[in-house]
């Protein structure tokens, strides 16, 4: 190929890439660089897993897992007003009102520090009461540990969730790729910590989780000073421009976006506690391990989908809905090529787990062909799920979140416990809840795209 034909193939990549309008550009960048970050991350987070598993046992690893998990259950009490600001806030900045954005980014902020400080006060008061050992089934000799442990762990949970407003912010400004680079540097950072602990310590399941949980908060930290003292400056949050009448339009949308998160967090929390009262925390590690592997489909998609959540905000708000049926076709086209993607990753997860955590923990063929399964329905719902949040027309997601609350739990112990199909049974139970649930998004965005979508379909 001569130097030539070389420029011109490079121009017409790039013009693929960063071409058109100017909306699509903004989220190729973000995609561009989302995947570089992204990559530094899986690889940051895979390489976690057995250094971890090397510093703690089997059981250890799946006490902090199950642990983690009931921790996310207090991200319920922000109320969805994270994704309410997301919206809001895009609206405003398509709006071209700073004034309006500020004053959302400002209540925001101080909507959430003042639930999760009172949080965190309350949880202090209560905290010597809990019986962690029983929780998390350990013998009792653990409990004093495991309390001074979980106290650490909370209060830097209710920290973050108030530092991570700013990935909000970097979502409704359509700069998804800093909000990318969070994880990533969070996840580098706590692995040479791990390391240093395996060098200089015997296996403390108190300093993994204290890392965990610290390290996020300092990198978010850091983020939000850095970036609201120089490019967000005219949009920074301000005492003065905190308005708790604008309260009502965060929570509206917010409180919808809220029980969404509630019911996804209790659908994948509870797979861990059911797994661990039947079959002990080690099983937990095998279903997080086939989880986290799958999930790499999921990562994917999600960095080609975030940026397009707040671009058809503002598509939408400014009528532009050619733009939205292109994109949504794009994003159903790279739904069907992570299938693909999925189904292969099944086919050779085995040799993949030989060479990535040895002999210390082994994944039975039905827990991933259950992982499998349920990673290939998501990724096909998520184009459309995308659209829902992006214009808030999510009352039926809100519906038929609540409804597989109800039905995947006891479907769970059903398949689990009774037919006797292990944890591969809790997989399942989720997989019969989530099939329904993207076929009916796939209905709703058509109905709304032709101009006919009523009563719950358009709410």
């Amino acid at each position: 190929m001569g130097p030539d034909i070389q420029v011109i193939s490079l121009h017409k990549i790039k013009q693929r890439l960063f071409g058109g309008h100017e909306r699509t550009v903004r989220a190729n960048k973000n995609i561009f660089y989302s995947f570089f970050i992204k990559g530094t991350s899986i690889a940051s987070q895979l390489m976690l897993v057995p250094l971890t598993l090397h510093y703690l046992d089997k059981t250890q690893y799946g006490i902090w897992l199950t642990l983690a998990s009931i921790m996310g259950w207090f991200s319920f009490f922000d109320i969805g007003i994270g994704n309410g600001l997301r919206n809001k806030l895009s609206e405003a900045l398509a709006k071209d009102n700073l004034i309006l954005a500020r004053t959302y980014i400002s209540t925001s902020y101080a909507l959430v520090a003042v639930i999760f400080l009172s949080l965190m006060v309350i949880f202090w008061i209560i905290n010597p009461f809990i019986n962690w050992a029983q929780i998390l089934n350990t013998p009792e000799s653990l409990q004093l540990e495991l309390s001074k442990m979980v106290l650490f762990v909370f209060s830097f949970f209710c920290l973050q969730f108030i530092l991570n407003l700013i990935g909000n912010v970097f979502f409704a400004k359509q700069l998804s790729a800093f909000n990318n680079l969070i994880g990533p540097l969070g996840s580098l950072l706590s692995m040479v910590i791990i390391y240093i602990l395996t060098l200089t310590t015997k296996g403390s399941l108190f300093w993994v989780a204290v890392t965990f949980s610290a390290v996020p908060v300092l990198v978010l930290l850091i983020f939000n000073i850095i970036f609201f003292s120089n490019k967000f400056r005219d949009i920074s949050p301000s005492i003065k421009h905190v308005n708790f009448k604008h309260s009502k339009n965060l929570l509206g949308l917010g409180v919808q976006f809220f029980i969404i998160q509630v019911a996804g967090i209790i659908l994948f929390t509870s797979s861990n506690i059911i797994i661990t009262q039947l079959y002990g925390p080690g099983e937990v590690a095998v279903y997080n391990i086939a989880y986290k592997y799958f999930a790499i489909v999921m990562m994917i998609q999600g960095i080609i989908t975030t940026p397009f959540w707040s671009a058809i905000t503002e598509a939408y708000v400014k009528k532009d809905m050619a733009w939205i049926r292109r994109t949504i076709k794009k994003l159903e086209l790279i739904g069907l090529g992570l299938v693909v993607i999925s189904t292969i990753m099944l086919l050779v997860a085995k040799p993949v787990y030989d060479l990535w955590l040895g002999n210390a923990i082994q994944v039975p063929l039905s827990m991933n062909l259950m992982a499998c399964l349920f990673v290939s329905i998501s990724v096909m719902g998520r184009p459309y799920n995308t659209f829902v949040n992006g214009i808030g027309r999510v009352r039926l997601q809100l519906y038929s979140a609540v409804i597989s609350i109800i039905i995947t739990i006891p479907l769970a112990i059903l398949f689990a416990k009774t037919l006797n199909l292990g944890g591969a049974g809790v997989v399942l139970a989720t997989v019969c809840t989530t099939l329904p649930t993207t076929l009916l998004w796939r209905i709703q965005y058509k109905k709304i795209l032709a101009g006919t979508a009523r009563g719950i379909w358009n709410k």
